[in-house]
């Protein structure tokens, strides 16, 4: 307990000394008596500066953080009960109800000391504003809670709770624009670096420059902060990155709301081609990678040892196709890895790539089968159409291009290699006057026809037939009444191939003279188990064609190079991510 106060009466000498001691004079009891009134002065300010400081505490709630339990980083034992909604899904019948979302922070921004606003996106560019204010009671949301919000890295992933509320105005940087969300808690799942090596705005540019270096020789992308606080809207704001920068930086290059919406369209090249082809009973069958003798060349293909003998990586499933032919299949496709090892360092060319491979039994004549590639090349076209135009159109926002033209229901374009030489001769640029019928088309001549078709014809899709002999492999049958020709086509896009194909060679005696007339020993490694197919039972005319995938997209979208479609580019300079 506290000592009573001093009583300056008895201070002053009224209470007789103590027995030994002295008594007190007059003036040390007037000095006695000073002394305790300041102590009670000095107690009393005391008192007073304690209670103003008090009542300033309670006014403001500064000192303690009523709202630390609704915000920082997220720990095994929090929970958040609201619905989960997608923002792809958000509406009125939300409206005024909590929810819950966990996105990734676009932007954020501080305004003034009690407020601040964030761009959520959950994926693609499914953006929503997000606000959060300081309650006056200082919780659900405290000032300090809006200032650790507001200092949140870009790219950070953040589970949050919030009410969904209207806008006064629609937020037009981002893409939920008649809907926003008053945050009530904020945790942190994962946080963003503190400088980007590659920003989202930089990300979903277009690439400035298309030359890749190897990636422990290119280093370190410039930082991208400076103009990292901008919405997607603003982009133009942000500059391009090379294409060397962005594949070096996997994670915010597939962020990129254009490279998500080239992966849709990839996969929904995969889908409509199965979709066409399950339809008209083809069947699917799985091709190996692996293979034991370079039997499609020897010098473009990858070797590697295998075990105690060499094997390669398979150039085609063209074998494995025909073997499935032989093996009593009427109609066969395959989706999967196709490898060249070819060093073309071009926007045309991978050492990876996949292939979308068909073969199918001929009754009465090899057109059978380009009809049936025609068949599923529309539908794919005429499919990306209905499925993808959202994506197609953000993929146009970023990379400009005409409408990729069709040929009007039965009057698609076929010309014969002839033909089409004679139409370059004729109308196409001087440099073409002189062209050949009996040697292969060089890829300017092969754009400079697709010029010519699209302005003729008024299509981006045709087919060549009938080519010249020395351009086809060992396994394509010549045209029997012109043997300077072959049963054999490539269809194009935009004046570029992306499809060869033909009628094979299905009796062994063709076969084995047709070997030797390209220079290949009949019973080399790899082919002699080839012609023993046919040797081994009667196999029915065939024919089919190889498609590649990546160049099905890139040509529809017009894209300036095939390394955009894939999702992990190989070429001869890059074996990373």
């Amino acid at each position: 307990m506290s000592e009573p106060p001093v009583d300056p009466a008895q201070a002053a000498g009224s209470a007789p000394p103590a027995d030994g001691e002295a008594p007190t004079s007059k003036k040390g009891a007037k000095k006695a008596e000073a002394k305790a009134k300041k102590e009670a002065e000095k107690a009393r300010k005391a008192a007073e500066r304690e209670a103003a400081a008090a009542a300033q505490k309670a006014a403001s709630g500064s000192n303690e953080d009523l709202a630390k339990e609704n915000y920082g980083d997220i720990t095994p034992t929090t929970k958040v009960d609201a619905e989960k909604v997608q923002l792809k899904k958000l509406g009125d019948e939300h409206l005024g109800k909590t929810i819950k979302l966990r996105a990734w922070i676009q932007n954020a921004r501080m305004q003034g000391a009690k407020m601040a606003f964030v761009e959520l996106r959950e994926e693609r560019n499914w953006t929503v504003q997000g606000v959060m204010a300081a309650s006056a009671e200082g919780k659900p949301v405290s000032k300090q809670m809006v200032k650790w919000v507001g200092a949140l890295r870009l790219e950070s992933f953040v589970l949050v709770e919030a009410t969904v509320q209207k806008p006064l105005e629609p937020v037009k940087s981002c893409r939920v624009s008649d809907y926003e969300l008053h945050l009530t808690k904020c945790y942190l799942i994962a946080s963003g670096p503190e400088v980007l090596p590659l920003g989202l705005n930089a990300a979903n540019r277009a690439i400035a420059s298309f030359e890749d270096e190897e990636p422990a020789l290119s280093g370190a992308a410039a930082p991208t902060e400076a103009v990292e606080n901008l919405s997607l809207t603003d982009a133009a704001a942000a500059p391009s990155a090379s294409l060397s920068t962005h594949l070096n930086n996997p994670a915010m290059h597939k962020r990129a709301p254009v490279q998500q919406a080239i992966a849709d369209v990839r996969m929904t090249v995969r889908k409509l081609f199965a979709e066409y082809l399950d339809a008209r009973d083809f069947v699917q069958f799985e091709a190996p990678c692996l293979i034991g003798a370079a039997s499609e060349g020897g010098a473009n293909v990858f070797s590697l040892p295998y075990f105690d003998k060499q094997a390669y990586l398979a150039q085609s499933p063209q074998f494995y196709k025909q073997i499935e032919i032989a093996g009593g299949r009427k109609r066969v496709y395959c989706i999967g890895p196709v490898f060249r090892a070819e060093n073309s360092n071009t926007p045309r060319h991978m050492t990876e790539f996949t292939g979308l491979d068909l073969e199918m039994e001929i009754e009465d004549n090899y057109h059978e089968v380009i009809h049936m590639i025609e068949g599923v090349m529309l539908h794919i076209f005429r499919g990306l159409q209905s499925r993808c135009k959202e994506q197609i159109d953000l993929i146009r926002a970023i990379y400009p291009s005409d409408d990729f033209l069709l040929p009007e229901p039965g009057k698609e374009v076929r010309l014969t290699f002839a033909e089409g030489q004679k139409l370059l001769r004729e109308e196409g640029p001087e440099e073409f006057r002189n062209v050949s019928d009996d040697e292969d088309m060089s890829t300017p001549q092969e754009k400079a026809l697709g010029a010519l078709v699209r302005k003729k014809f008024g299509t981006d899709f045709y087919v060549l037939d009938k080519f010249p002999e020395g351009a086809r492999p060992f396994y394509t049958i010549e045209d029997p009444l012109n043997p300077k020709v072959t049963n054999a086509y490539d269809f194009f896009m935009r004046g570029q191939e992306i499809l060869s194909g033909g009628q094979r060679i299905h009796v062994p005696e063709l076969l084995e003279a047709r070997l030797r007339k390209k220079g290949i020993d009949p019973a080399s490694p790899g082919i002699r188990e080839y012609v023993d197919v046919f040797r081994s039972a009667g196999v029915p005319p065939h024919g089919g064609g190889g498609i590649g995938l990546d160049r099905v997209v890139a040509w529809y979208l017009n894209l300036p190079s095939v390394h955009l479609t894939s999702y992990y580019p190989r070429t001869p300079k890059r074996l990373a991510p």
